[in-house]
């Protein structure tokens, strides 16, 4: 019973740490990326749709994403959508594709970036701890049913507090390798 919690600890710490992953593969740096766009919407005949449900999205040159739309008369609502968006990018098309130039980041711009590359991995510790606070209580209701032994809950916390610290560690290795992506010039 207590090994099947902490596989299960294990399993939804994993989850948290890869959908932080993801996050973290969303924020600008200083090259483009088509990841950038993931959390662009388009409003797609009236229903909000994902860029990414729309087009293709390629990265021929470092500073240069290029868009293609399936649908040709969607060009117009995806160019809007993406100069909406919190990119800072101006997108330009020639009646197929659309292209953008990612500009240099200014220093300011770069911090403000690290800013949100911290707040997604707090986020991230924060969905971690959760799992532990469940499983946590999980373990002290099997103690008060007397399931398991006062002993057995303590082995059983050291473990799941390894596993959280593994996960947490992990996530701030990931929170320094995007900082330094960030900052890099």
């Amino acid at each position: 019973m207590i090994d099947e919690l902490l596989a299960d600890a294990k399993e939804r710490m994993s989850k948290a740490v890869d959908q932080t992953s993801g996050e973290f593969a969303t924020v600008r740096t200083g090259r483009a990326s088509p990841h950038l766009l993931d959390r662009v919407v388009v409003d797609y005949h009236g229903v909000p749709t994902a860029l990414r449900q729309l087009s293709t999205i390629g990265a021929p040159e470092a500073r240069l994403l290029t868009v293609t739309p399936y649908d040709a008369s969607s060009i117009k609502q995806i160019e809007k959508a993406i100069s909406d968006s919190d990119l800072g990018v101006t997108p330009s098309n020639d009646g197929r594709t659309i292209r953008l130039g990612i500009p240099e980041m200014t220093e300011e711009r770069r911090r403000e970036m690290v800013k949100v590359a911290r707040t997604i991995a707090e986020e991230g510790r924060v969905r971690v701890r959760n799992v532990r606070r469940d499983v946590l209580g999980d373990l002290r209701s099997l103690k008060s049913d007397g399931d398991i032994g006062a002993d057995e809950e303590h082995r059983a916390e050291t473990e799941l507090q390894k596993i959280t610290d593994a996960a947490v560690t992990q996530l701030d290795g990931m929170l320094k390798a995007k900082e330094a992506d960030i900052l890099e010039v």
